[in-house]
């Protein structure tokens, strides 16, 4: 038997309201989807103005073309973790390659990053010299 044929009189209940997400690419407007492991990432990042990759798998999308934040790269091309650098002041940097068109950059890290991602991602030049090669290119 249908629960339509079910009411016998009773009130409707009043329909529960749905988080309908129908922003650009069908999640809310203060997070992103990952385009490595699809977790939803939340826009805002301590210790960063612009979130710019996946705090849990580190990568990232081909947005910025010069200035971080400025989302005006044409390629849309997912970005590799290639390896990591750090400043003289101490601060460390995730080195990115684009799968699309090759391009490195350079991006802070942020204070939500996985930190047994962020050692991985140190370690890996003592495993796999050419991806240390390719690091060493954007210094």
């Amino acid at each position: 038997m249908s629960r339509r044929n079910n009411s016998r009189g009773r009130s409707r209940r009043p329909q529960r309201h749905k988080d309908v997400l129908h922003a650009r690419g069908g999640h809310r407007a203060d997070d992103f989807r990952c385009a490595s492991c699809r977790l939803d990432v939340p826009v805002t990042a301590p210790g960063t103005a612009h979130r710019n990759h996946c705090p849990t798998c580190l990568a990232s999308l081909h947005v910025d073309r010069r200035i971080p934040g400025d989302r005006d790269a044409d390629c849309r091309g997912r970005m590799e973790a290639l390896g990591l650098s750090v400043r003289p002041d101490g601060e460390w940097m995730i080195i990115h390659e684009c799968a699309a068109c090759g391009e490195l950059s350079v991006n802070r890290i942020a204070g939500d990053d996985n930190p047994l991602a962020l050692v991985r991602l140190a370690l890996r030049p003592l495993a796999d010299p050419k991806a240390a090669g390719r690091a060493l290119l954007t210094l």
